[in-house]
């Protein structure tokens, strides 16, 4: 575990140092959250009833910016191969990876999407639902997302392609996101979809380095 913790901070030091992937999510998740209310006109009520799907479907847009920066520098400078035959198995690789991901891209998304709610209104009651339902549903974000990366590690400007294999994967995520935050308004509370929410985020946690360390495999040959 030594190995799997030290290459997580590796790619924790590069991300800080580089800056430029976290800086472009979170300017892209500002943009597009600030941009609505002024195509959508200054109906309070309407963004206050919308502003948790603008919310989940800003962050997961902007979250998928980064996506390609998972294993794309490691297989442009060698590093990629080097960790395939070395003694941690891929399944762990492609896991502290995808955690460093949420570690610098998926919580800094979670923590700046109620300080966003402003702009749209949100309800003071539903911040502390949408922190919550943020943090839990975006570990499925990163770890989802690191199939997608690995898919496409080899595809010169994979970007679109990428986008086309992990959209339809963030659905559920997206769906029970904002169930979620909109549940917890109503009388029956978030319970149900929360609890959704936080086990797709755990499968995807377990099964997602799985499929992503096959996709590296095969790409590597």
């Amino acid at each position: 575990m030594k190995s799997f913790w030290a290459l997580v901070r590796r790619d924790l030091q590069l991300a800080m140092r580089e800056g430029g992937a976290i800086g472009t999510a979170l300017g892209f998740f500002l943009i597009v959250v600030s941009m609505m209310p002024l195509g959508l006109g200054p109906d309070l009520n309407l963004l206050a009833r919308i502003a948790a799907g603008i919310l989940w479907i800003a962050l997961l847009l902007a979250a998928l910016l980064s996506l390609n920066r998972i294993f794309e520098a490691d297989y442009e400078d060698g590093t990629l191969d080097v960790l395939a035959t070395g003694r941690m198995p891929l399944e762990l690789v492609a896991a502290a990876k995808a955690l460093a991901h949420w570690l610098t891209t998926g919580i800094p998304l979670a923590v700046l999407a109620p300080v966003l709610g402003i702009l749209l209104n949100l309800d003071l009651r539903s911040y502390p639902i949408l922190i919550a339902t943020t943090l839990a549903g975006t570990p499925a974000v990163s770890f989802l997302g690191a199939i997608g990366a690995a898919l496409t590690v080899r595809a010169r400007r994979g970007g679109l392609l990428l986008a086309l294999v992990v959209l339809p994967l963030y659905v559920p995520t997206l769906i029970f996101g904002i169930s979620a935050v909109g549940a917890a308004m109503g009388p029956s509370g978030m319970g149900a979809a929360f609890l959704i929410l936080t086990a797709i985020s755990l499968a995807a946690v377990v099964l997602g380095p799985i499929a992503a360390a096959a996709a590296l495999r095969i790409q590597l040959q």
